[in-house]
């Protein structure tokens, strides 16, 4: 009886399987166009799957054994179940290897049933909860009908009652596995993660054969001279179509809301719910089987919309409110935590971008910075020939005089700013040691355009971008050094698509090239215990971890890390314009950064960047004082040893490196 009902179970499964990943992949092309490589990709997709995927999976030990095992046994088990019972090629070691496959898949359920038992908060309940169930039906009853097929048990073992007992369990664990997978159940993300992965808009970040990829973390520009291009995104289908296979990948494992500094402080966002609902939009309906955690003050079931509608609407339900997308640091906590490799942040900023160049609608002093940016080419709308009085008794040489120089160095806006000064002052002063040779373009700096790229004014950015690549263009420099890692990114990432392609140092890196080279002493380091923040500009954006340690070893500190540091980093919630839009929570997030650097029992938080300054130096009551690396080094510099002598040819070498 098995012989004749199991060909045609699978059959049936196989069938309706494929008509269901025929509408999901309808639901994805609702979004525009985007070029991709489809061999390629698809061919890229196991390596992508079994290295890049599982190297952020393996983070977590015992889930990634859960996942190699549960995965790897479920995909041979259905190859094998497709060959073995389907086609009746039992013969060979084609049935054992089924059985093996589905006892792996088993043993890996286990595991996954043991983590439902007691779920963490920020996994998705409702009917993932019934996952664990579903694999192990499947993966027994595949196991069960194939042990008469290898001979373990006689061919007409059992009842007509037995073998129904078993097509049922089969029926249950095909429903979920095959089924399920492309009509919207929880193993949907396996249907869509695989094509998520070999058609992601960033394929760049993937590895490559004998290489390794890149963190490809610049924002996309929008072309503003296509009249038919939306500005930014307004209606789930505005977004590309392999974004909406992106969003439909998501396993709702909550890594990136355990992670994320706005949902940590109770301001409206879920970088999770965010995925979700736009995946309700895509498909048309509302929130109000969401099973996850909720944005903090709004209850799951007041949000729903359609792939035409729009996401935020001025009056009525919609997909997402406002200030849930304002809410977001565009620290990229989750985008680095995210086991599926979603973009959220990038999906964040095309909504930002319509409702900033479409309807004005910045929140707080959003509109404000932006105009003042257009008016005066910096956000505090200082005048623009005001931004080297701090320097007046520095005479620093300027690149208009000069025409060219080893380095160029970047002052960003906190030239405006008293506290920054204090960082810039610092930073010339080792600079000098060293004696580099640098030159700075004063009033012809204008803003980098951070501010206003990710407060989705696009127009603004790209009209203060081009301008400083006209700028820089008259001149010759080989690198550019700046103590702001936002400008760093902005310079280094995001012009290169408008025509700046540019070898940009943060400052903590080229102080550690120049240590390395000989051109930088130190005194003892005789202060109190030290911890340091990595700045996310610099550490996730760019994977600068070890650069500004490497300077504060010199100095003789040994750091004492915070528990969230390096790649998992709190942000201090100056990014993304955050301080700006200012949506109220429960707490402040630098407060939170602030608690960590306590934890420690740090006297002093070193930092890399003058918005992480501004923001930790603003927590009331902070029990550690906040200093930039730079003012560090510039306190501890001493002049080379009269003894050494000339320096060696390797320390030349090494110095005619660095410049």
């Amino acid at each position: 009886m098995l012989d004749t009902l199991l060909p045609i179970l699978i059959a049936a499964s196989l069938a309706l399987a494929v008509i269901g990943a025929w509408r999901r992949v309808r639901l994805w092309r609702q979004g525009r166009s985007a070029p991709v490589d489809l061999l390629k990709g698809l061919a890229a997709m196991p390596r992508r799957y079994l290295v890049d995927l599982h190297h952020v999976v393996a983070r977590d030990k015992v889930m990634s054994n859960t996942h190699v095992a549960t995965a790897g046994g479920f995909v041979a088990a259905a190859v094998l179940m497709v060959l073995v019972h389907g086609l009746g090629l039992a013969q060979g070691v084609l049935g054992w290897a089924l059985l093996a496959a589905s006892a792996t898949m088993f043993a890996g359920s286990c595991f996954v049933a043991r983590r439902r038992r007691n779920p963490p908060a920020r996994l998705s309940k409702g009917p993932w909860m019934r996952l664990p169930k579903s694999l192990m039906a499947f993966s027994l009853s595949i196991f069960a009908i194939t042990l008469p097929a290898v001979g373990l048990l006689p061919e007409d073992f059992g009842s007509w009652i037995l073998a129904l007992a078993l097509c049922t369990v089969l029926v249950w664990g095909l429903g979920e596995m095959v089924f399920g997978m492309t009509w919207g159940g929880p193993m949907k993300h396996a249907f869509a993660g695989a094509l998520h992965l070999a058609f992601h808009r960033r394929a760049e970040r993937f590895s490559t054969k004998g290489g390794e990829g890149n963190r490809s973390t610049g924002l996309k520009a929008l072309n503003l001279d296509d009249r038919d291009a939306p500005l930014g995104v307004e209606t789930p289908s505005d977004f590309t179509w392999n974004q909406l296979l992106g969003f439909d990948a998501c396993v709702q494992c909550g890594r990136c809301e355990a992670v994320c500094p706005a949902f940590a402080a109770g301001q409206p966002l879920n970088p999770k719910k965010l995925i979700q609902d736009m995946v309700v939009g895509m498909a048309g309906g509302s929130d109000a089987h969401y099973a996850g955690s909720p944005y903090p003050g709004k209850p799951v079931g007041e949000h729903e919309g359609s792939a035409d509608g729009p996401i935020v609407a001025r009056e009525g339900k919609a997909l997402v409110d406002a200030d849930t997308l304002w809410s977001c640091t565009t620290c990229r906590a989750c985008v680095e935590e995210c086991p599926m490799m979603i973009e959220h942040v990038d999906a964040i900023v095309d909504m930002r971008r319509f409702l900033t160049l479409e309807h004005g609608n910045t929140p707080n002093k959003g509109a404000e910075v932006l105009d003042n940016l257009i008016a005066t080419d910096n956000p505090g709308g200082f005048d623009p020939g005001a931004r080297m009085h701090w320097a007046a008794d520095l005479e620093l040489p300027l690149m208009r005089d000069l025409q060219q120089a080893e380095v160029l160095l970047w002052l960003g806006d906190g030239a405006y700013d008293m506290r920054n000064q204090r960082t810039l002052r610092s930073l010339v002063k080792v600079l000098r040691a060293a004696d580099v040779d640098f030159a700075v373009l004063g009033d012809e700096e204008r803003d980098s355009g951070d501010v206003a790229r990710r407060l989705g004014d696009e127009a603004t950015f790209q009209s203060l971008a081009k301008r400083n690549i006209a700028t820089l263009s008259k001149y010759r420099f080989k690198r550019i050094v700046t103590c702001d890692p936002h400008s760093f990114h902005v310079l280094g990432n995001e012009y290169g698509e408008l025509g700046g392609d540019y070898e940009v140092r943060h400052h903590s890196t080229f102080i550690a090239e120049l240590y390395d080279a000989g051109r930088l002493h130190f005194k003892p380091w005789k202060g109190g215990s030290v911890t340091y923040h990595d700045p996310c500009y610099l550490g996730r954006y760019n994977g600068e971890f070890e650069a500004p340690r490497n300077v504060l070893r010199a100095l003789g500190i040994e750091v004492a890390e915070m528990e969230r540091s390096g790649f998992r980093s709190r942000c201090c919630g100056g990014g993304g314009g955050a301080p700006i839009t200012d949506i109220p929570g429960k707490q402040r997030i630098p407060d939170m950064r602030m608690g960590d650097v306590r934890e420690t029992g740090a006297e002093l938080v070193a930092v890399g960047c003058p918005q992480c300054t501004a923001m930790l130096e603003g927590v009331v009551d902070a029990s550690a004082e906040v200093r930039d690396i730079a003012e560090l080094v510039a306190d501890a510099l001493i002049a080379a040893p009269a003894s050494t002598g000339e320096r060696s040819q390797t320390q030349e070498a090494q110095a005619a490196e660095v410049l």
